[in-house]
């Protein structure tokens, strides 16, 4: 079962594809299945893309065939490839997970001074409001460096997502400006979503880009934007029940999101 705080908390509605229209609400999270069905290999959803840019302007997920990292920032959606290399999103192609919002940050917080990943991690958890469950990030600075990876194109029978990452590109970025976007969930939303901080990077010029496994900001302007809603649109087979908490999620998570 899905963990009854997080019901309660951030009030988690699902619905299917053909239930689905266009919002524009704040401080709501829209996801297209969840963590879970992609970690037992679910690289196949019904979403398309112009039908995800109805749910925010800033966000994360991959491509069906696990094809890449997607990063969504004002309001455009873009894919780095197995190399780091960036390119827009076709709107008819679909995706097997995704988590978009309109983003209305309400926590600004500047970083004078250089600060590795793990500070720049803490430093956002101690600015947030108590009784924050979820919230939505972006981070837009300069960066010393950033260690990303991203996955070549996956073609059935799909394995899962913990075998897939050990044939992942791991490459780092230097001196580069750019932005991360992403999201922060408690550890009672691991099989619905990723626990902690998932961030994916794109440089300021969009040419490279990916998820993010480690970085040194040289300088940064953070803004968190706090969530109250999480709407979950689930594929065919899918079921929200299923996305429960469990040790074996858990390690199967730290692979598939913090290996590299």
């Amino acid at each position: 079962m899905l963990d009854e705080r997080l019901v309660k908390a951030l009030h988690v509605s699902s619905l299917r594809e053909d239930e689905l229209h266009a919002e524009r609400e704040p401080h709501v999270l829209f996801q297209a299945s969840t963590i879970g069905a992609l970690l037992d290999g679910a690289y196949e959803g019904d979403v398309t893309f112009a039908e995800l840019a109805e749910h925010g302007d800033l966000g994360l997920g991959t491509l069906n065939g696990l094809d890449g990292e997607m990063i969504a920032v004002d309001g455009r959606l873009f894919r780095a490839d197995a190399s780091g290399a960036v390119g827009e999103v076709d709107p008819s192609q679909r995706t097997p997970f995704a988590v978009l919002t309109w983003f209305e940050p309400a926590v600004g917080i500047e970083v004078d001074d250089p600060i590795s990943y793990d500070d720049l991690l803490a430093l956002m958890d101690a600015h947030l409001p108590d009784g924050t469950v979820a919230c939505a990030v972006r981070i837009d600075g300069w960066f010393e460096s950033v260690h990303a990876r991203s996955v070549p194109r996956q073609e059935p029978p799909y394995r899962p997502l913990a075998e897939v990452v050990r044939t992942q590109t791991v490459f780092d970025l230097a001196g580069v400006e750019g932005t991360m976007v992403g999201f922060r969930f408690p550890d009672y939303s691991e099989g619905l979503e990723v626990s902690g901080y998932h961030l994916h990077f794109i440089s300021a010029d969009r040419s490279r880009g990916g998820h993010v496994l480690g970085a040194r900001a040289r300088r940064a302007t953070v803004r968190l934007d706090v969530s109250t809603d999480l709407h979950v649109e689930l594929p065919s087979g899918v079921e929200l029940a299923s996305a429960s908490a469990s040790k074996q999620v858990h390690e199967a998570l730290e692979r598939a999101e913090h290996s590299g």
